[in-house]
C-alpha cells in the first residue's frame, strides 16, 4: 500500500492507521506479550449483570480523514466533494445518524433510572465502541465529531472528574460481552412482521437482560446473525432515535419511570 503508517508496539490494545489518499483507516488489534495471560473480556461490562437492558447500534459511519491541518469525522454535509474524489457515495457517510441514537439513549429517564447496563456502537470498519451509561454526549455535532475523533486515535476517554472510562474502543465481537442467556432483539422496518411495541415490551422477561440492535446507517439492513428475533414496530420507516424513543417510552411505562 501507500500512505503513512503508525502502530503502537507494546503488549496490549493498540491501533494501526493507515491513510489512503487523504482517507485514515482504522484497525485496531492486540498485541500479547509472552509472559501476559491471554485478555479476557471486559470484566466491569455488562457480562456480570443479568438483567436491564444493552442497545447495540450497528453499521455506524465513523470514519476519519485529514481535512486540512486536522482530522474530521467524514459527513455527507461536510465533506460531499471530498467523498466524491475518492470514489465514496455522500449519503452513506451519517455519523449524525448514531450521535442522534446516543442522545436518545442516554437522556431517556430508563437511563437515568439505572436500567441501561450499557450501549455498543459497531461501525462499518469494524470497530466495536462501549459505552458507559454516565457519558454525557455533547449536545452539538460539531463537538460530537471533535470527541470522536479523539476517542479513535486515543481508543477511551476518561471522565473529566475520575479514572472511569466513559468512552473506549473494545475487543469484538460485541457478543461476548452479551450476559449468557440474554434475549437479543433486533429493529428493522424490512422485518417481515409488524408488532405493537407496547404488548411486545410488556412480554418480554424482566429477570433476564435484553438486547436491543438498531442500525445507526442511512439505509439498509442490520446484521441479524446474532439475534434471536427481528421485528418492526411500524408501518413506517422510522428514524433509529424515534424507534429508540418509543423503546424506551414502553419501558418506563411498564416500569412506571416518570
Amino acid at each position: 500500500f501507500c500512505g503513512t503508517l503508525w502502530a503502537k508496539c507494546e503488549p496490549g490494545p493498540g491501533i494501526l492507521l493507515i491513510e489512503t489518499g487523504g482517507i485514515i483507516h482504522h484497525y485496531y488489534f492486540f498485541i500479547v506479550d509472552p509472559l501476559m495471560e491471554t485478555p479476557t473480556p471486559d470484566v466491569g461490562g455488562a457480562a456480570q449483570l443479568q438483567d436491564g437492558y444493552i442497545f447495540v447500534l450497528e453499521k455506524a459511519t465513523l470514519e476519519t480523514a485529514k481535512i486540512g491541518k486536522g482530522y474530521q469525522i467524514l459527513n455527507c454535509d461536510d465533506h460531499a466533494n471530498f467523498l466524491r474524489r475518492h470514489g465514496k457515495e455522500p449519503a452513506d457517510f451519517r455519523p449524525d445518524i448514531v450521535h442522534q441514537e446516543l442522545l436518545a439513549i442516554l437522556d431517556s429517564p430508563l437511563n437515568k433510572a439505572g436500567r441501561v447496563n450499557a450501549v455498543y456502537v459497531h461501525t462499518q470498519k469494524n470497530v466495536l465502541i462501549k459505552v458507559s451509561p454516565q457519558t454525557r454526549i455533547p449536545r452539538t455535532f460539531k463537538r460530537f465529531c471533535g470527541l470522536m475523533v479523539q476517542l479513535l486515535q486515543k481508543l477511551s476517554i476518561r471522565a473529566a472528574n475520575g479514572p472511569e472510562k466513559l468512552l473506549k474502543v473494545v475487543k469484538g465481537p460485541v457478543t461476548k460481552y452479551f450476559p449468557a442467556g440474554a434475549r437479543r432483539v433486533g429493529f428493522s422496518f424490512s422485518a417481515p412482521e409488524v408488532k405493537d411495541l407496547k404488548s411486545y415490551i410488556n412480554e418480554l422477561p424482566t429477570d433476564t437482560c435484553v438486547i436491543f440492535t438498531l442500525g445507526a446507517m442511512s439505509h439498509g439492513m442490520i446484521e441479524s446473525s446474532y439475534i434471536d428475533e427481528l421485528i418492526s414496530v411500524s408501518h413506517y420507516p422510522l428514524s433509529g432515535a424515534c424507534c429508540i424513543a418509543r423503546i424506551t417510552n414502553c419501558l418506563e411505562n411498564m416500569f412506571r419511570i416518570l
